[in-house]
């Protein structure tokens, strides 16, 4: 099964009913950018509760390919492939592989992909995850613990004072990064770190009180920690690399992001391919100028009403940028951005 590589005109989505429970954020824009049809063929990057790819499923009888690195958000994801046997079917991989792996699927094009970034909801709400300091658990933030691989715990008690507080720094955007990596350093001499009431405790004594501050002081040391342990900056790169690959010419592109690193990656990634600003930057001239392979469906990024907001105030920080195919050829891939740099 392969989608056609021709661009075909949209039908207007049916009305799609807000998924029961779980609701993502955006989830009515994020439909008018991909804007589903029957016969389509859609990615959701990120399946997590399975909200955008109900949503797409219901607005369209079209065929959804659900991605998720996390082994739980797979196995959630049996209940709505019973509803849609023969339209839904969830991966257990990286949305950074998305290309390459629904290849050995038979499937090299599609209609559109939705990429809601960063951690999920269920994630941040099971302390077993170690996600978050809201209710004491081990200090995971691994988003495929079944893969292996190092831990934030592993993180705090292993690296160098320099490279903490360079990560806490560049991931979490903290001013106090040198104060809290020598807080931590001197902390883990005593013992290492093992749950995450303990590292937010240690953090927060080395912020220190922020007059006005509208978030915990722990906030932006365990974003760091989470985007370094799970490479969430080179992850998104790489699928929004794969996702030009994937999409037909006017096929459509919606990313969600929730802080200013993921954004700024997409907005750079979008405004370098994109009609009018082809051509390379001073950091990374092209040779030649490209033909842009997107064409930017608005010049800003979308967020959340008041009523959104006040309903999920997780959505607060919400982003949401959407792009279409052109007819060019995807550009080369550029993997620079493991800092957040977009290529």
């Amino acid at each position: 099964m392969t989608a056609a590589r021709t661009p075909r005109p949209a039908a207007a989505p049916r009305p799609a009913a807000i998924p029961a429970g779980h609701a993502p954020v955006l989830l009515r824009e994020v439909l008018e950018v991909l804007r589903p049809r029957d016969g389509g063929i859609y990615v959701d990057g990120t399946f997590g509760a399975g909200g955008y790819s109900r949503a797409l499923l219901s607005a369209a009888a079209c065929t959804v390919w659900a991605l998720d690195r996390d082994s739980e958000a797979v196995a959630r994801g049996a209940a709505l492939r019973a509803e849609y046997p023969d339209r839904l079917t969830v991966l257990e991989t990286r949305f950074g592989d998305m290309d390459k792996e629904l290849a050995t699927r038979g499937i090299d094009a599609v209609d559109g992909v939705a990429l809601d970034v960063g951690v999920s909801s269920p994630q941040i709400d099971d302390p077993a995850r170690g996600f978050s300091f809201a209710a004491d658990g081990p200090l995971d933030m691994r988003m495929d613990p079944q893969a292996g691989g190092p831990t934030a715990a592993d993180a705090v008690n292993g690296l160098p004072e320099a490279a903490l507080a360079d990560i806490i720094f560049r991931y979490g955007e903290e001013r106090g990064a040198r104060r809290i990596a020598r807080a931590i350093v001197r902390r883990r001499a005593e013992a290492p770190f093992a749950r995450t009431g303990d590292l937010a405790d240690t953090v927060r004594r080395a912020a220190g009180p922020r007059r006005g501050a509208r978030i915990d002081p722990a906030t932006r040391t365990f974003q760091a920690l989470r985007i370094h342990v799970n490479d969430e900056l080179g992850e998104l790169d790489r699928g929004l690399a794969a996702a030009e690959r994937l999409l037909v010419p006017g096929g459509r592109l919606a990313v969600v992001c929730f802080h200013s690193l993921e954004d700024r990656l997409v907005k750079r990634f979008l405004a370098h391919r994109g009609e009018g600003a082809a051509g390379g930057s001073r950091h990374r001239p092209e040779p030649a100028a490209r033909t842009p392979s997107f064409r930017l469906l608005a010049r800003k990024a979308t967020r959340p009403d008041a009523a959104e907001v006040a309903a999920n105030p997780r959505a607060r920080s919400a982003r949401l940028r959407g792009a279409e195919r052109t007819q060019a050829a995807p550009w080369p891939h550029d993997p620079a951005s493991k800092s957040g740099e977009a290529s």
